[in-house]
């Protein structure tokens, strides 16, 4: 698992003007100088175009356990269709309800 933060990710791309696709964020990571881990995680995320930085923020998959300036909870909330799995909220399945009345 990659130690980057969604700020770490964001950092990187202070100099973007949005809407940008993906390739134009990895593209700008690198030339700030981004750590590799920063540029593995842009690289990451599902293609497409970002309209702006919480929608990068919502598709950055991150350590759940670093300094994250969204919860996992508001970056549910911001992803976006084929993002991080673990960024998802999934349904209990019916028989979670079984199994949890036992």
């Amino acid at each position: 698992m990659s130690s980057t933060s969604v700020r770490d990710a964001l950092d990187a791309l202070q100099d973007v003007d949005f809407p940008a696709a993906k390739e134009e964020l990895v593209q700008a990571a690198e030339n700030a100088g981004a750590p590799e881990e920063v540029v593995k995680a842009l690289r990451a995320i599902p293609p497409g175009e970002y309209g702006n930085r919480d929608e990068v923020a919502g598709s950055v998959r991150v350590d759940l356990a670093s300094d994250l300036d969204l919860s996992a909870a508001q970056a549910r909330r911001g992803g976006r269709r084929g993002q991080s799995q673990h960024l998802r909220d999934v349904p209990k399945p019916s028989v979670q309800d079984e199994l949890d009345q036992s």
